[in-house]
């Protein structure tokens, strides 16, 4: 069970990954019946991130996250989730909040897509926004 953090020509400043990765890995636990979770964060710009949503989705757009369910069975959880550090800190002031927010936002709705919530209808969208949000309260109050 690993959940490793690279960051691609950029500087992500996400601090206390073990907390983070214990939080994510309870997280699935609540979601998933899984043996193994092999999660993969990349933090990158929004060029590289553009690229991989060209090459792999066909659009040419801006994104903030892009996350590939790598799994091979159905008792793992094998997955690379990329992230625009660029359009996390454009978002955090769209929305006014601070970027450690934001940045954790995002890395929650990558898991949270994995665990099976969807964001295409309003009902959807609404759905996982109220999950991200249960997720942003129960990380920051959790000592």
């Amino acid at each position: 069970m690993a959940i490793h953090y690279f960051e691609e020509s950029v500087k992500s400043g996400l601090k206390d990954k073990r907390k983070l990765s214990a939080f994510l890995k309870a997280l699935v636990a609540r979601h998933l019946d899984v043996k193994t979770i092999d999660l993969n964060y990349i933090f990158c710009d929004d060029a590289y991130l553009l690229e991989k949503n060209r090459q792999f989705l066909n659009h040419d757009t801006l994104t903030d996250i892009i996350t590939f369910d790598l799994s091979a069975a159905d008792d793992e959880l094998v997955s690379e989730i990329y992230i625009s550090v660029e359009r996390v800190a454009e978002n955090a002031g769209k929305f006014k909040v601070s970027y450690n927010t934001e940045l954790h936002r995002v890395i929650f709705h990558g898991v949270l897509h994995l665990c099976g919530f969807k964001d295409k209808s309003a009902k959807d969208k609404a759905l996982m926004r109220d999950m991200e949000q249960q997720c942003l309260e129960a990380y920051f109050t959790e000592q």
